[in-house]
């Protein structure tokens, strides 16, 4: 598909797509709300949804509300506490302004709210799938956010950006579109940089797309940067959606976009199966296992993990939780549910499954990541 035909992810090509809006471009300073600019982007929605486009909105917001109406220091984050008092207070004023703009277009807003573990843990990421699925299929546009009043840092996804690519593969999304301070990723950061160009099209994330990213938050209200982005385009592009940076300081961004406006796009890749994709995208894992450069080839082949193939076990797991299986370089090349606990995993690693039995007293599973369960990344 020509890279120009899906600018503007028009609706006759992208069927469901994924929105994100960041703090900085929803909240003034002042800790307001920006309504005028808001309506207009609401405008780009019901002008997409009379075409056909069922859309999902991720927002954030809800911690920059709440900290201007409790009068929090530091934008409500100077602590956990303050963030979730925050996050708390703010989101009750972030959904009515949503429920409200896009009440006025005749359109039902519905709120979700997740966090990190609600799509790590695979029931509860179904349910949500299910859940998105019966509201787009009602022509209702679902308005998520993630859970900060609730989330600690070990169940957080720190920023939306992630949250919308994870929200984007359990929608079964065609596309995402992040809203930004800046209209596409640039070779270097272009606030600080006046020969940065713009990338318009990245096909695969190597290292030196990766190498481009800023961490940074230009504006000091959200908690992403071009960083996120990257990681949030990996797991997009991983379950087969494009992902598109576009800037969000104009009036009418997407139509701005559609219209000629400056935005990159990442590619999907060829998609994995629901299961795969999900064991992709996790952006948590409970251990790793090191392989050598045989068991690296043996994977790219589509072969399962045997004991053979792991020089190391790093980590605390049970049977069936998420591993990542690890280059010896350091690079993480798949993720699968493990046959084994971290015990037996560290016993039997480097040695032949005909040994198994032996060192174990019983061989129920020749292998360690079966390649049904496994997913490479």
């Amino acid at each position: 598909m020509a890279t120009n035909a899906l600018s503007g992810f028009p609706p006759a090509l992208v069927r469901r797509l994924v929105i994100k809006i960041g703090s900085a471009l929803l909240v003034d300073p002042a800790g307001e709300v920006r309504v005028d600019w808001l309506r207009t982007l609401v405008a780009d929605v019901a002008e997409r949804k009379t075409a056909g486009q069922q859309v999902i909105i991720v927002s954030s917001g809800a911690i920059a509300l709440g900290a201007r109406r409790l009068k929090l220091p530091k934008g409500g984050r100077g602590s956990l506490e303050d963030a979730q008092a925050a996050a708390a207070t703010g989101q009750i004023a972030l959904s009515q302004c949503w429920a409200s703009l896009l009440a006025e277009k005749g359109i039902t807003a519905a709120q979700m709210l997740v966090t990190l573990d609600d799509l790590e843990n695979r029931r509860r990421y179904l349910n949500a799938s299910a859940t998105l699925e019966r509201l787009v299929a009602l022509n209702v546009v679902p308005v998520i956010n993630e859970n900060d009043s609730v989330a600690t840092t070990e169940i957080r996804f720190g920023d939306n950006d992630r949250l919308a690519a994870r929200i984007g593969q359990a929608a079964r999304a065609d596309a995402v579109a992040l809203l930004s301070d800046v209209d596409g990723l640039y070779t270097a950061n272009p606030h600080v940089d006046a020969s940065a160009m713009l990338i318009e099209t990245i096909e695969t994330i190597d290292a030196r797309i990766a190498a481009m990213a800023d961490g940074g938050s230009a504006s000091g209200m959200g908690s992403g940067g071009m960083v996120s982005k990257i990681q949030a385009a990996r797991i997009a592009t991983g379950a087969g959606a494009h992902l598109a940076i576009i800037s969000g300081k104009v009036d009418s961004p997407l139509a701005h976009w559609a219209n000629g406006g400056k935005g990159s796009i990442f590619l999907a890749a060829q998609g994995k199966g629901a299961r795969k994709g999900w064991l992709a995208g996790r952006l948590t894992t409970r251990g790793r296992l090191i392989v050598d450069a045989g068991a690296e080839k043996a994977l790219g082949k589509g072969n399962s993990l045997l004991p053979a193939g792991v020089a190391s076990v790093e980590g605390l797991f049970d049977r069936g939780d998420v591993v990542d299986i690890v280059a010896q370089d350091g690079r993480v090349i798949a993720r699968g549910l493990i046959e084994y606990d971290s015990a037996a995993a560290v016993k039997i690693a480097g040695r032949r499954s005909e040994e198994i039995a032996a060192l174990l007293g019983e061989m129920p599973r020749s292998v360690l990541v079966h390649r049904d369960h496994m997913a490479m990344v």
